[in-house]
């Protein structure tokens, strides 16, 4: 690793091959904390490259516990956090408003990091069973519509990384590779960057895949379509940029779509919002995002269509529905 490191130090970058080897060596326990630490502050101070990031989820994908769901044809809803804008869980709710729709949803998140309340917090405070288990995954999406991957248990180098991660407290790179590595390898993905720089890297990185994908970034900051202000859209390649009125939504403040204090108090937001609950604001967030989700499993149909099924799913209560399936399958 000193070498590696002082060669970055160099203002060098590593190129496919390399940044893959060194996430395999990571991922297997060859490096120390401070070591690890160390490299993930080269990505603090300078921007990774697209080589870079390449082979780092090509590691990850080639280590990962692989689980084989195509057959439900699912997508994945995902932000790479790191924003520090502590929303409430906004992915988590679309995610469930798309199982509510009849969408597929084998959903990837982790421990909240550089927020107080992950999607992978949020579940867990609500009784869900993190498993590997093809046959409970599978059961859960064919009933409820919606199964859980729970990041560290899939991906070794996650769980290396973990107690870094936690003591650093800042947005590293791993952010970045969170939502790219779903080990069910979707064929489809709505994903929320934290920068336009990401969004970027994210495109060239998708337009190597045969992922029907869209990429969003709130030009505020935010890892998702904030509604507070317009947003770099990327739909398979295509870019522009809307404002909230685009998607004929109102223009919202940043202090409405704060998240708890603590996980109690994000999951009581959370599950307000599924119950009807939810403020103008709060709907409204949750409904862009899946309307956008719901374009990328459907491309014929147009942005008022999507909604309108997005609404139907929040508002008669089938995403609370697919909810409560969800949790009464849990051992």
């Amino acid at each position: 690793m000193r070498k590696i490191l002082n060669y970055l130090f160099e203002h060098k970058a590593l190129n496919r091959q390399e940044a893959e080897e060194v996430m395999t060596n990571i991922a297997g326990g060859k490096y120390s904390e401070p070591e690890i630490a160390a490299f993930i502050t080269v990505y603090l101070m300078r921007s990774i490259t697209v080589e870079e990031i390449s082979g780092f989820r090509n590691a990850l994908l080639n280590l990962c516990l692989r689980t084989d769901l195509s057959e439900f044809d699912t997508i994945d809803v995902c932000g790479t956090g790191g924003d520090n804008k502590e929303t409430f869980n906004i992915s988590t709710l679309t995610a469930f408003v798309l199982a509510g729709a009849g969408i597929r949803v084998a959903k990837h998140g982790n421990y909240g990091v550089t927020s107080a309340c992950g999607s992978s917090n949020i579940m867990e405070h609500f009784g869900y069973k993190f498993s590997t288990d093809p046959g409970k995954l599978k059961k859960e999406l064919e009933k409820a519509g919606l199964c859980f991957l729970h990041a560290p248990l899939f991906n070794p180098a996650m769980k290396t990384v973990a107690p870094v991660r936690r003591a650093l407290k800042v947005k590293t790179f791993f952010n970045m590779l969170g939502p790219t590595v779903n080990p069910s390898l979707p064929k489809r993905q709505l994903v929320g960057v934290y920068s336009l720089e990401l969004a970027r890297l994210y495109n060239y990185l998708y337009q190597e895949t045969d992922i029907s994908y869209a990429i969003v970034h709130s030009l505020d900051g935010y890892d998702e379509v904030s509604l507070t202000s317009p947003f770099r859209y990327i739909y398979n390649g295509a870019e522009q940029i809307l404002s909230p009125a685009d998607l004929k939504f109102e223009t919202f403040q940043p202090v409405d779509l704060k998240s708890g204090k603590n996980i109690p108090d994000s999951a009581e937001i959370f599950i307000n919002i599924l119950e009807g609950k939810g403020t103008p604001a709060q709907n409204s967030v949750v409904i862009a995002n899946a309307q956008l989700a719901i374009r990328c499993c459907f491309p014929d149909k147009t942005h008022h269509e999507c909604r309108s099924i997005a609404e139907d799913s929040l508002f008669n209560r089938k995403a609370l529905n697919s909810f409560k399936i969800l949790l009464k399958m849990q051992p």
